[in-house]
């Protein structure tokens, strides 16, 4: 295995023990046994999307929306500072719920199951926009409501919450959905649904480090395009500005490509 492909492995399993450490705690808290180090934290403390939800209603009011805490603001100032670095490596390094579909697609490949699902082309590429409307709606209705209303179809809320009882079952039959489908497609939530992604991918349209493939030293052996869990056409392009980039580097000569130098990541990469 790739040293950077391992390192990225280790660091999402991470962020996956902590946000289960901290969900697990939270739960406990409530009987006065929440673990130590991690008390008071909650996974919406821990969300960046939250500041994104919060935005307007902080703005207006000078509160967050309900569940919110002032962390979520550095998070997302973090993280939208480590994207415009180098992308949504909070997509393909950090978040927990992209872990789990990485994860369950490699059982669906044990399994047999994997790629015995593949939609149209053109079905695909117009599924790809609802994340769009998914985040216009989020926005639209937190602003109207001031509550936290999205977490009744949060399929990360779910996944951390499902055993405590205040979980809506709309938000557990989508990450159902989700892991199903994940079991023959790679992230089927981050390419059709997921808010926070659509927002960070912008990013990929400006990074300062982006993904540049050098057409001179291409062998167009299509292994960086099969690499890509977002099914991005890697081998057809110069420069990687596609929105639904995670970062997660899998189609470089690091990584997949056979050639040293030919998919690499670069500054000014998106030119």
């Amino acid at each position: 295995m790739r040293k950077k492909l391992k390192l990225r492995y280790m660091v999402q399993t991470v962020f996956f023990l902590l946000i289960l450490l901290t969900a697990i705690s939270h739960t406990l808290e409530e009987s006065g046994k929440a673990l130590p180090l991690i008390e008071s934290a909650s996974i919406h403390a821990l969300c960046p999307f939250g500041a994104v939800v919060s935005f307007y209603k902080l703005i207006t009011t000078g509160t967050f929306v309900s569940k919110i805490h002032a962390s979520a603001m550095v998070l997302f100032a973090a993280t939208l500072f480590l994207s415009i670095l180098f992308g949504p490596v909070f997509c393909g390094w950090v978040c927990p719920l992209g872990t789990v579909q990485q994860w369950v697609s490699g059982l669906g490949k044990k399994l047999g199951l994997y790629g015995r699902v593949r939609l149209p082309k053109k079905l695909d590429h117009t599924l790809r926009y609802l994340r769009y409307g998914v985040l216009l709606w989020v926005l639209y209705v937190t602003a109207v409501s001031g509550q936290l209303i999205f977490a009744n179809y949060d399929p990360y809320y779910a996944l951390f919450n499902f055993w405590s009882g205040e979980v809506a079952l709309s938000a557990i039959a989508i990450l159902i959905l989700t892991l199903v489908l994940s079991l023959f497609i790679q992230r089927p939530w981050c390419k059709y649904l997921c808010p926070f992604g659509a927002l960070l991918g912008f990013t990929n349209k400006f990074r300062l480090l982006g993904i540049k493939r050098n057409p001179n030293t291409c062998i167009s052996c299509h292994k960086c395009t099969h690499a890509c869990p977002m099914d991005i056409d890697v081998e057809h392009t110069t420069a990687v500005k596609n929105a639904q980039c995670i970062s997660c580097y899998a189609c470089t000569s690091q990584e997949s490509c056979p050639v040293a130098e030919t998919v690499t990541i670069k500054m000014g990469g998106t030119k």
